[in-house]
């Protein structure tokens, strides 16, 4: 382990500190005795709470700001000319991605629960930890969203019980160590990295090999590429489901206009009545996966069900900001075929007279390999406005574009138009929008400001 030689009070710089789980794991180290600093190319609410707490921050990189470091920490999308980068690597200094940190971090704790999946981490990452804190365990928690409970994206508690998303991006999750694994579904997606579905399905399985002797991995009966996973005979196993039986099941659930309810069953037996506030049968699955983790730890289920109920949703998790002329305006930061299908559904169930939802397709690699995947995504949406593709971390080939989605969509007989301005799409919004409507913003990038900006206006 790195940090068998890095100990506190020794000095961490790092790069990209206002991160959504860089920040979290700077305040973890801070708490374990290290003296953090770093450094961001922008001011943030994040930089300002680092700020807060003691963490120095400087805005801007310069190899100066690397000063004293003992180790230096940097995220993926930090290049390798980056100045702060070079000028640890010129002088010697340890290098350490942010997977292994975290990985490094996970071994700290005697018990880490890490949430795993395509879809749902952040939502699921969010109930475990809320069900954990009602039961006043607690916890220590990075989440890739901000939940209103901890006032923002991490929770430095005490140091037996870590709870954490697990990405498996470029097999990111495989430097962790985990006690207790949640795997949600399983995918294909960051094809950029993975070529197909086998190669996706293979490193979830080398996740779950992870495990300790004595871990445990919550699987999803109803999901067909886990089959690999539930085979594996080499750990516990706690299943859960609603269409097949397993150890954790929802039965009789009933969609509300504001209120998911389902029976909890448990090894066949009737438990309890599960009320959620946050929409949507994906929902359903996340709570049962939640309600099983918090069971290996003897939280009983009326504590995990009130911690779900008051559970409002993570910031961009079909997170509803406003009103416009009696159209209700929901943002979610859903970027992949399955995620924006289960959005759109989850917006039905609010029986609003139309749905008009606008996508920014996330990666041009992710639209291309999924673009008849993405086609049929917007079945539950009565209008669908495809803007620019997000970038992100890549560069545009000129092979794909989002006309190329907008024709695709409209062979499914879809109405759906390609804008490219965000100030255009909010006017012609605004014209069109009618009381009893319901419009969604959906994606990973920046179009969350065009729902913003028609309710500020």
């Amino acid at each position: 382990m790195i940090f068998d030689k890095i100990v506190p009070p020794a000095t961490i710089h790092m790069i990209g500190i206002g991160g959504i789980s860089m920040s979290g794991l700077a305040e973890i180290l801070k708490d374990k005795g290290y003296i953090v600093k770093g450094s961001d190319m922008n001011d943030s609410s994040i930089i300002q709470k680092l700020k807060k707490s003691g963490i120095n921050v400087t805005i801007g990189h310069d190899k100066n700001n690397v000063g004293n470091a003992d180790a230096v920490i940097f995220t993926a999308a930090i290049k390798k000319d980056n100045p702060e980068y070079v000028e640890a690597e010129t002088r010697g200094i340890p290098l350490i991605e942010r997977s292994v940190l975290l990985g490094e971090i996970t071994r700290m704790f005697p018990n880490t629960i890490a949430i795993a999946g395509t879809h749902g981490k952040t939502t699921t990452t969010s109930m475990v930890s809320l069900a954990f804190m009602e039961a006043g365990l607690d916890p220590t928690i990075t989440v890739g969203g901000e939940l209103k409970e901890i006032d923002g994206n991490y929770r430095v508690g005490d140091n037996k019980y870590l709870i954490t998303e697990a990405c498996e991006y470029v097999e990111s999750f495989l430097q962790f160590s985990p006690k207790v694994a949640i795997i949600l579904n399983v995918e294909a997606d960051h094809l950029d990295y993975y070529k197909n579905l086998e190669n996706v399905k293979n490193a979830f399985y080398k996740f779950e090999n992870r495990l300790p002797e004595d871990g445990y991995a919550i699987l999803n009966v109803d999901d067909p590429n886990s089959e690999m996973l539930i085979q594996n005979n080499e750990h516990n196993k706690i299943l859960f489901g609603i269409k097949n039986e397993a150890e954790y099941n929802a039965k009789n659930i009933i969609f509300e206009k504001d209120l998911t309810t389902y029976d909890l069953y448990i090894k066949g037996r009737y438990i309890s009545k599960i009320e959620l506030k946050v929409p949507g049968i994906h929902n359903v699955y996340n709570s049962l996966a939640c309600i099983a983790s918090c069971n290996i730890y003897n939280i009983d289920v009326k504590t995990v069900a009130s911690a779900l109920y008051k559970f409002g949703g993570a910031k961009r998790r079909f997170e509803r900001k406003g009103e416009f002329k009696g159209a209700l305006i929901y943002d979610d930061y859903a970027h992949h075929p399955s995620e924006i299908k289960a959005t759109l559904l989850a917006a039905k169930e609010k029986k609003a007279k139309r749905i008009w939802c606008v996508f920014q397709p996330h990666t041009y690699t992710r639209t291309k390999t999924l673009l008849n995947e993405f086609s049929e995504a917007f079945y539950n949406a009565d209008n669908v406005i495809i803007t620019d593709i997000y970038a992100a971390r890549e560069k545009d080939t000129g092979e794909i574009s989002s006309k190329d989605l907008v024709e695709k969509i409209k062979d499914t007989s879809k109405n759906a138009v390609y804008m490219k301005d965000f100030k255009d799409i909010e006017n012609f919004l605004k014209d069109k929008l009618e009381p009893g409507d319901l419009f969604l913003t959906i994606g990973a990038g920046d179009v969350y400001k065009i729902g913003e900006d028609i309710i500020g206006e």
